[in-house]
């Protein structure tokens, strides 16, 4: 059907077509939606391969990197698939400080290579991420406040059109894919098949804390990480979960990241948090431990994403005040599903050493993230979480300055995730870079929110 493409072609009707299908979401909630054709590609070519074929056959295009969207973006009925994971090829100038990766590899193997020469670059919390859809949507990254998204260190991609065409963009040639490549995400008109990107120098030191309360301190613990989050240039993770520490009642997990070049400088960052109006009810410690991100991906964010398990994902950018939403997390407490269902609450924007954005298609961010996430086994509850993650996120619209599209859930709760002048600029794009409308869209594409205001509440 294929002799153009190197790499497995496979029709619904095919040995091992389920299998791949399954494969290509990471959790065990896979939607019941079925490409007709899925190309797993082996190289560029068979990119090109493979949207000629698309067009041969009259299907739209979807593209997977590692399979880590949550509602399973790229599992569309009536498409082509196009399986970039074993696209992985990386390389790395040390002098230029520049680098160039396929979307095929992850995050946590792009940072080791890049440790071994003491650079840096910033991947994502989970070990299991490839950079492709990671990159797209943004890139919510390991020292992001230093940083800013991920996507902000991107300076080119090679890409596949929507007519079998490969091209290289960047801030001089075809800058405006390169501008709807930071930031669009499912919703990107083209196939990347590699990025280029920008490099820093890694920090010495990679210092965490973290404390532990029982549900009871949550109210001072929140309301503390909202009014200290913007100031402090630690990273803040405080995660909300059923714990066997608390007897499988929700626990509250404070862990605080200083990436800096002394020790000093780290305990200087971290002493912040001594100061938290619950210090004296923390069930336990854990201060000023140097480690890496790999660790700190393998030991504190990885064991809360079970493969066998049901997922689903919503999330919130604010800088409203905890007492705003408390009434609803209070509520969220009474009946917090099983574990490793969680929800965790990062400080992002308002510090005043983040880099200026450049322009991108990227635009809806705030001081603070929150992303919550149930996890679940039996198919027959699909309706019970789905309705508890979504009704409680619903809940705190009035608050939310929209949301970031790595942990969307638009087919349940549509919202906005670009600005409005972003989202209408994607849309002629698309018009001039994919006039037949070949690839898929955003799932569950939203209208823009009558409610959400550039001036939610503080």
């Amino acid at each position: 059907m294929a002799n153009h493409i190197e790499g497995r072609v496979l029709q619904r009707r095919d040995y091992r077509y389920e299998s791949l299908r399954r494969q290509a979401c990471w959790h065990a909630g896979v939607p019941d939606r079925h490409p007709e054709v899925i190309v797993l590609a082996n190289n560029e070519d068979d990119v090109v391969g493979a949207v000629k074929l698309a067009r041969e056959k009259g299907l739209r295009i979807a593209v997977r990197s590692g399979g880590h969207s949550w509602s399973g973006s790229h599992l569309r009925d009536g498409t082509l698939l196009i399986d970039l994971s074993n696209l992985r090829h990386v390389s790395v100038d040390p002098e230029a400080m520049t680098g160039t990766a396929q979307p095929g590899i992850k995050g946590s193997e792009l940072s080791s290579m890049l440790a071994e020469k003491n650079l840096f670059f910033p991947t994502g919390h989970c070990t299991g991420v490839s950079i492709g859809g990671y990159l797209l949507q943004g890139g919510f990254a390991w020292a992001g406040r230093h940083y800013g998204p991920a996507c902000m260190s991107v300076t080119g991609i090679e890409a596949v059109t929507a007519d079998g065409e490969r091209i290289h963009a960047d801030e001089t040639h075809n800058a405006d894919l390169l501008w709807a490549a930071r930031g669009a995400g499912p919703g990107f008109f083209a196939v990347v098949t590699r990025f280029h990107v920008k490099l820093y120098p890694r920090k010495r030191i990679t210092m965490n804390s973290g404390y532990f309360w029982p549900a009871s301190a949550a109210r001072d613990v929140y309301g503390f990480v909202h009014e200290i989050g913007r100031r402090t240039p630690a990273e803040i993770n405080l995660m909300c979960n059923r714990d066997p520490m608390t007897h499988d009642e929700p626990l509250i997990s404070l862990n605080a990241t200083a990436f800096t070049d002394t020790e000093e400088e780290a305990r200087e960052q971290l002493s912040i948090f001594e100061s938290c109006p619950a210090r004296g009810r923390v069930l336990t410690t854990r201060l000023n431990e140097v480690t890496d991100t790999g660790t700190l991906s393998r030991l504190g964010t990885d064991p809360h994403y079970d493969e066998t398990k049901r997922y689903l994902a919503d999330n919130m950018w604010t800088h409203a005040s905890f007492d705003d939403l408390w009434p609803n997390f209070q509520a969220m407490l009474r009946t917090w599903p099983p574990a490793p269902s969680h929800m965790v609450l990062y400080n992002w924007g308002g510090y005043e050493g983040q880099p200026e954005r450049p322009p991108m298609a990227f635009s809806v961010e705030d001081e603070l993230y929150y992303g919550l996430y149930a996890a679940w086994s039996d198919p027959a509850e699909d309706w019970r979480y789905t309705d508890w993650v979504t009704e409680h996120m619903r809940a705190w619209e009035p608050y939310a300055t929209g949301i970031q599209l790595a942990d969307e859930n638009l087919i349940n709760r549509p919202y906005r995730f670009l600005t409005d002048e972003n989202l209408r600029r994607l849309d002629d794009l698309r018009t001039t870079w994919d006039p037949d409308g070949l690839f898929i869209s955003w799932l569950g594409r939203p209208e823009p929110a009558a409610n959400v205001s550039e001036d939610a509440p503080k």
